[in-house]
């Protein structure tokens, strides 16, 4: 079995306000996961709004450092104490597609300035092979080269500019990527244009994702496995259909409770009609 993703012990401690009235936030509470398998997965890590999930996602992909412990992803230490892979190293190890995709271009930059560097700096690929490259991930995501080549991030809608965030993680064949909160940001009719693409990535590029959400059903749909995170604890991780059919936790039970169900709803106003 390979080690896909490892967190050891991890710790993330903020303080709020200056001493001596300074607070303590535990953003992170010796967060331990595990996650092996011979084959790329889909891990969903959901939560309410503060659980630590966005925290966690930061300290894999080295933008705060942990307050103690150690991420390990695919072999490589990649957080903690002795971590100093050098950065393109890390990036073809670990890539992130983020939330708001407008926030991960400049706007003073073409949108193909950006995939062509990813593939010269990141993959160390010469000037021809860098735009093949290019155009493979793109037409990996549903996208042609000519489709982004010299237009500018305000001349896409949400959704396209989210699937060349998708194609630039994809350049340098990362092992793992890191998808924090990636469709809220989408039309609802388009959501599943991007998860099914991950679906197909997964098999395709033989890469593994993190797919952090608050959407249970979504992460039902698209996840090999679950991890629940709450007050910066994972408290409940395991097959996907097993957590969310079978939860253990109480707080796990809780998310599925908060869930609309449309047979619920119908059956509380029949029973209201015949009063």
């Amino acid at each position: 079995m390979n080690t896909i993703l490892k967190t050891q012990g991890l710790n993330k401690v903020y303080r709020l306000g200056s001493f001596p009235r300074s607070i303590k936030v535990q953003a992170l509470d010796d967060v331990n996961l595990n996650i092996e398998s011979d084959k790329p997965v889909i891990v969903s890590l959901v939560g309410e709004s503060g659980s630590g999930k966005t925290t966690l996602a930061k300290v894999i992909l080295r933008l705060v450092q942990p307050s103690s412990g150690a991420v390990t992803v695919a072999g490589h230490l990649v957080a903690g104490k002795g971590a100093r892979p050098h950065h393109n190293e890390f990036l073809r190890t670990v890539q992130p597609i983020f939330q708001n995709p407008f926030e991960a271009f400049s706007q003073h930059r073409t949108v193909d300035c950006y995939l062509r560097e990813t593939a010269e700096r990141v993959g160390k690929l010469q000037k021809n092979v860098a735009v093949e490259t290019v155009e493979e991930a793109l037409a990996a995501v549903g996208l042609q080269y000519s489709d982004v080549r010299g237009k500018y991030p305000n001349q896409f809608s949400g959704g396209e500019l989210q699937r060349a965030s998708v194609a630039r993680a994809l350049i340098p064949r990362p092992q793992l990527i890191i998808a924090d909160e990636p469709v809220s940001m989408i039309d609802a009719s388009r959501r599943m244009i991007i998860i099914n693409l991950f679906l197909a990535l997964k098999e395709e590029y033989k890469t593994s994702f993190l797919y952090i959400t608050h959407d249970l059903a979504t992460a039902y749909y698209i996840s090999d496995y679950i991890a629940v995170m709450n007050k910066g604890r994972i408290v409940e991780f395991g097959d996907a259909k097993q957590v969310l059919s079978r939860p253990q936790h109480e707080y796990t039970r809780v998310l599925l409770d908060s869930i609309p169900r449309l047979d619920q709803r119908w059956v509380e106003r029949r029973n209201r009609t015949r009063r």
